[in-house]
């Protein structure tokens, strides 16, 4: 298993559980300065928005580039037009432009994927690519059944004929967090069967088999 590193959405990880159940507010996250917030009002804003920079920041560490702060990465890729604020908050990523700010800012290779079935995901994973999977965030409870798919990423560090390993940015305890491991057929059950494909360098880019 690749030695991926696990970032959390929040700084501190051991809070998301009562982050989520409203049991503490994001802004009480003690470790909130380190997103590169201006405030606890910005990171109470982002922190909520961002499963898909927590997802850029471990692919980021796994190949040894440049980590920035998780709102710096948010505002960024906002300016490229990878989120849409308005009045009640922002549109969920944007695929497109957000693999164009991927490939500017950093050299990676990234792939937007409208369409990227599980057998795509198996064959790039396997040949080196971590994969930002659209789920429902019922995926920390794989025996749940969730309402709809998609609407969250998570990092995709494998994916077998049997089952799906990856990174939950939401996760609320350690084992939905880093390596989570369920079965293709139950991720399936929250996959929405789209996602973005990243590369660690931006040489010519081959579609696996």
């Amino acid at each position: 298993m690749r030695a991926v590193p696990y970032r959390a959405q929040w700084e501190s990880p051991d809070l998301v559980a009562d982050i989520l159940s409203g049991a503490l507010r994001a802004s009480d996250d003690p470790l909130w300065a380190r997103s590169g917030a201006d405030s606890v009002d910005e990171y109470e804003f982002w922190s909520w928005r961002a499963c898909g920079m927590a997802c850029l920041k471990m692919a980021l560490a796994y190949w040894g580039h440049e980590e920035p702060p998780l709102v710096q990465l948010a505002e960024e890729a906002s300016a490229h037009g990878a989120y849409l604020r308005h009045e009640t908050g922002v549109n969920g990523m944007i695929y497109a432009p957000f693999a164009s700010y991927v490939e500017q800012r950093f050299g990676l290779t990234a792939l937007s994927c409208p369409e990227l079935p599980l057998s795509r995901v198996a064959a790039e994973t396997a040949a080196g690519a971590l994969v930002l999977a659209s789920v429902h965030h019922g995926v920390r409870r794989p025996d749940t059944t969730p309402p709809h798919r998609g609407g969250h990423l998570v990092l995709v560090i494998e994916c077998t004929d049997a089952e799906v390993v990856f990174h939950t940015p939401s996760g609320d305890r350690a084992d939905n967090q880093a390596f989570a491991t369920v079965s293709r057929e139950r991720f399936e059950r929250f996959y929405a069967g789209r996602g973005v494909v990243l590369r660690p360098s931006r040489a010519s880019f081959e579609m696996p088999t």
